[in-house]
């Protein structure tokens, strides 16, 4: 599982498949202050963005994919 939580940060790291969709959502309704850390992340799952976009948590870093990236966490330097 490449979705795990340390405190208030959820980490989500690697490719994120379809599976990481549902403890993402999971963590992030528990508690929606939860910080969601995608800088060790390379690629998401739609469902996983999909998650991400509807909630709109705090985001710190952002995944290798510059599409992702630019779309999840506003970059000046990819607009």
């Amino acid at each position: 599982m490449s979705v795990r939580i340390e405190g208030t940060v959820i980490h989500v790291e690697g490719h994120g498949p379809v599976e990481d969709a549902e403890p993402l959502l999971a963590a992030l309704q528990e508690n929606p202050q939860r910080i969601v850390d995608l800088s060790r992340a390379i690629r998401l799952h739609t469902a996983a963005v999909q998650v991400l976009l509807a909630l709109r948590p705090k985001i710190a870093g952002a995944p290798s994919d510059p599409f992702q990236s630019r779309f999840l966490v506003f970059r000046p330097d990819l607009a």
